[in-house]
């Protein structure tokens, strides 16, 4: 439909799922994070589909949360269950991406922020623009990127992690390439090329050892993260419903410097 905020399909045993929220960067709203989730449980259940392709419309591949909604949350009187039960939707959605039984790659057009990064980062391969930035902004909304942390410390470490998730500084398509975050870096104008060659590169292995390999990989990884994931989704929700998440988002609205309150003596 012209108006749906998520496009899916399947063609030659390629899911392709594209975020279509141009107009709003393509925030991730409840909605949007409920019909992904659908979507990727559909593929699971397709012995078909061999690979999930994730990408986004227009300029942007992903702005994170949308934080329009956030703020609505917030002046809600239940607005403490309300964001543990986003927190918690988002969660599984990223845990349900990165046990996906298949290859995923993760085609970014633009740049990846917040919760946005979230998504790249639990997808297996990472193809990026060469103009695309990568970024942790949440402190300076005053919330975390709790639920997301887990996964950027698996995938490229402690040290470029930290200062990612402590300065909320962008990093470019090559920066993110250097440590690790994305895998290929190409010309705008060279996605969809190097998207074909990547997937044909893929689906040339045999389905069960790419099946095989996935199964080992998320072994690697351990329960440990999946745990870790879980704790993020608690320090995730605890931090958006301090007096600082409050400020931050009203700011970030105001397009104005927020104004921290001091820490407590």
């Amino acid at each position: 439909m012209p108006d749906s905020i998520l496009d899916f399909e399947i063609v030659h045993g390629i899911a392709r799922i594209t975020l279509n929220r141009p107009q709003k960067r393509n925030a991730l709203t409840r909605e949007l994070i409920v019909q992904l989730a659908q979507t990727v449980a559909t593929i699971r259940a397709d012995d078909s589909v061999r690979l999930l392709v994730l990408t986004g419309a227009g300029p942007v591949f992903c702005a994170g949360m949308d934080l329009g909604q956030m703020q609505v949350r917030a002046e809600n009187p239940d607005a403490t269950e309300q964001w543990q039960q986003d927190t918690r939707v988002y969660r599984d959605l990223l845990v349900s991406m990165f046990t996906l039984p298949i290859p995923t790659l993760a085609v970014v057009q633009g740049p990846a922020l917040a919760g946005g990064l979230g998504l790249v980062l639990a997808c297996d391969i990472v193809l990026a623009a060469d103009e695309v930035f990568f970024s942790l902004p949440e402190p300076k909304r005053g919330i975390t990127a709790a639920v997301v942390a887990p996964l950027l410390v698996y995938r490229i470490g402690s040290g470029p992690a930290t200062s990612l998730l402590l300065c909320g500084e962008s990093i470019s398509a090559a920066d993110g390439h250097r440590i690790g975050l994305c895998h290929a870096v190409v010309p705008c104008d060279g996605l969809a090329e190097r998207e074909q060659e990547l997937a044909g590169s893929i689906l040339s292995g045999a389905p069960s050892s790419l099946a095989k390999t996935k199964e080992h990989l998320i072994e690697c990884a351990g329960a440990a993260l999946i745990e870790q994931l879980d704790a993020g989704m608690r320090v995730s929700a605890e931090a958006r419903e301090t007096a600082d998440a409050r400020e931050g988002l009203a700011a970030f609205l105001e397009k104005r410097d927020p104004h921290w309150f001091p820490q407590a003596e």
